[in-house]
């Protein structure tokens, strides 16, 4: 997952709303969001090489999202695949506060990533930051730096998405909004040690690159009385199918 904003206890309706883009190279296989048959209760996409997640909730209403930190210079071969992070928190009991403290003594053991972990509290940790982040209510966007590092596609997604949440809106036009595949200027593009040509693909919203790019969007909401609605739209990239699931529930207390 490349690409989060989200809402966070700032809409007279809906605890928290997320819009997301997962980027990935295109070989990589994977599946659609679904209920897990190892793991009946868990919600998410799957990575099928590490059969770790980018993103997933649980019957619970616990949730987790993960990002990649970019530093290519920086990747160790044998690092610990960032796709657990996310699983091991829905599996566990801790609060976010408590399993992201325990993620950021275990940072050195990963490659890049940033977390956000959510129950009844939500915080931020990255294995380059220096502290855990519990986050207070606002509206945050996350990409492959720390949250709500000013990259002009952050910028722009927490922009178009604090405007549709202003007034009534639906789950596709949460995705129809990721979908925006405008560019950063020359003199806006972050400088990740990537070429200029990578550097600019990358620098959208949604990418699109021959090997490479958005495989899916995810739209997500959460009410006050504990109702989940979950949208992920594929896209015909790879082997993926252009297709989209989605599914409702009531968190269990």
């Amino acid at each position: 997952m490349c690409l989060i904003t989200f809402a966070y206890k700032s809409h007279p309706k809906y605890k928290f709303i997320l819009a997301a883009n997962r980027d990935e190279f295109y070989a990589r296989p994977t599946a659609v969001a679904h209920w897990w048959e190892d793991y009946p209760e868990i919600l998410g996409g799957r990575d099928l090489e590490a059969l770790g997640t980018w993103m997933t909730i649980h019957k619970n209403g616990r949730f987790a999202a993960v990002t990649n930190y970019r530093d290519i210079k920086n990747i160790k071969a044998e690092a610990r695949s960032r796709g657990d992070l996310p699983v091991n928190f829905l599996l566990g009991t801790d609060r976010p506060t408590i399993y992201s403290r325990e993620v950021h003594k275990e940072g050195s053991k990963y490659n890049g990533f940033n977390l956000i972990c959510m129950d009844q509290e939500l915080t931020h940790v990255s294995n380059y930051d220096d502290e855990v982040h519990l986050l207070d209510p606002g509206i945050y966007g996350l990409s492959n730096a720390v949250l709500d590092t000013p990259w002009p596609k952050v910028e722009r997604a927490k922009r178009a998405f604090s405007i549709l949440i202003q007034q009534s809106f639906e789950l596709d036009q949460l995705i129809e909004m990721m979908q925006d595949g405008e560019t950063a200027d020359d003199d806006q593009l972050p400088e990740t040690g990537l070429d200029y040509e990578r550097e600019k693909a990358l620098s959208a919203m949604c990418i699109k690159t021959p090997d490479y790019g958005t495989c899916c969007s995810t739209a997500i909401t959460i009410d006050y009385d504990g109702n989940v609605k979950f949208l992920e739209r594929s896209y015909p990239v790879g082997n993926r199918k252009d297709q989209a699931v989605s599914f409702s529930f009531q968190i269990e207390r």
